[in-house]
């Protein structure tokens, strides 16, 4: 039998400013890894990671959305506004609320026009 267990998933997401979205996701709590003039590897924990690409383009940029599940949303959201990353980046953010798909989330745009749902099982 063959051994088809999976390791990562990653997607690849826009940056229309290369260096102000890598500073973005750290502020946002990413850690950064390794990085070149295209890409940058941004991970959170384990199991959570992206490759941030240096490439825009509007209509993907703002059709990409990315779902994190996290084990407290609300952590999150206290760390996004002490990042102020809505004042610091000129994003836009929807505080949490309760989701009919048993989900708690908040709703942060990157600096690109990238959505992001930050949320939590409830």
């Amino acid at each position: 039998m063959r051994n088809l267990n999976s390791v990562e998933l990653k997607t690849f997401v826009p940056a229309k400013d290369f260096a102000l979205s890598q500073q973005f996701y750290r502020d946002l709590g990413f850690k950064p890894g390794w990085v070149d003039e295209q890409l940058a590897y941004f991970s959170h924990g384990d199991h959570c990671a992206f490759l941030l690409q240096n490439y825009y383009v509007k209509e993907w940029a703002e059709n990409c959305m990315m779902h994190l599940l996290v084990e407290d949303v609300e952590a999150w959201w206290a760390q996004v506004q002490e990042a102020k990353l809505d004042e610091r980046y000129g994003v836009r953010l929807i505080p949490p609320q309760d989701q009919p798909w048993r989900m708690r989330d908040f709703i942060v745009f990157d600096p690109s026009g990238v959505l992001w749902r930050i949320a939590q099982n409830i």
